[in-house]
């Protein structure tokens, strides 16, 4: 029998299991806008510097930005793109932010470790 709304108890997961996903989703999002916010100034720094730069062609003062703001894009489009699978597969929003969330930490723990090998390594 389905739920009519009347009974105490739900289908479905528990509020246990709710809090969890929720408690995840909000620490790793933490966890992600604070790995995002370095490369993030890091990288607006860099492209102003190149871009007001004396020497610099007009290709890579276009070029250089636009990259730039990918690298730090990326990680939002893969996790928009978890999340709409998640959807599409008919979960809950809370269940569907969870690979999500988690993407977006995995792709901006990447993104964070490519900026520390280029500062380690430029010269």
């Amino acid at each position: 029998m389905g739920y009519n709304g009347v009974s105490e108890e739900r289908p479905g997961r528990t509020r246990a299991e709710r809090v969890t996903e929720g408690l995840t989703v909000a620490v790793a999002s933490v966890l992600s806008s604070v790995l995002l916010t370095g490369p993030a100034v890091v990288f607006g720094t860099t492209a102003w510097h190149l871009v007001t730069d004396p020497g610099t062609t007009a290709f890579s003062r276009l070029l250089t930005p636009v990259l730039f703001l990918a690298l730090v894009a990326l990680p939002l489009v893969l996790a928009r793109v978890a999340y709409r699978v998640g959807r599409r597969k008919g979960r809950e929003r809370l269940t569907a932010a969870v690979p999500a969330v988690l993407t977006l930490l995995g792709a901006s723990v990447v993104l964070f470790a490519v900026l520390c090998l280029v500062v380690v390594y430029a010269d």
